[in-house]
């Protein structure tokens, strides 16, 4: 028996890809950025533990890998906007594949930021005026979060 995706959503199956395009691009960001601020949190929390005056450059390094999220949120909603009832399947597979582009980038760069993140928490607690050496690090792994980004936003703007 031969099965085939247009059979199962008919003429909604460029909606379909679209809307799973979103989804991609929302879950996989945010799982990433969700795990590097989770271990990012518990490394600043153990930290206050001991000198809770460094809250706001532990806060820093927490936060740096929540951007992935918003990355995925970001070209999620530009999907979304571009969603029309009856599209051709075949855009609705290149929304999908921008939707994957900025997801898998996010899933990966927010969970190794968390992990820089971390490693710059526990470096400030010992020595604190390496501080803004630390934000740099961890910044330098967001740079492949805002490739995955750019070239997800640029399949959207420019199919």
């Amino acid at each position: 028996m031969d099965f085939s995706i247009l059979e199962l959503f008919g003429e909604n199956t460029g909606m379909v890809m679209a809307g799973l395009g979103i989804a991609l691009a929302v879950v996989l960001s945010g799982t990433g950025s969700a795990r590097g601020v989770g271990v990012a949190g518990e490394a600043a929390s153990a930290l206050l533990k001991d000198k809770p005056e460094l809250f706001a450059k532990a806060l820093i390094l927490q936060a740096l890998p929540s951007t992935q999220g918003i990355y995925g949120f970001v070209v999620g909603f530009f999907i979304l906007l571009n969603i029309e009832s009856g599209m051709d399947p075949s855009m609705g597979w290149y929304y999908l594949m921008s939707g994957l582009t900025v997801g898998i980038a996010g899933l990966t760069s927010g969970s190794a930021q968390g992990k820089v993140s971390v490693s710059g928490i526990q470096t400030i607690a010992q020595r604190e005026e390496v501080n803004t050496q630390t934000v740099i690090f961890s910044a330098m792994v967001e740079t492949y979060a805002i490739l995955g980004f750019l070239i997800a936003l640029f399949m959207i703007i420019f199919a």
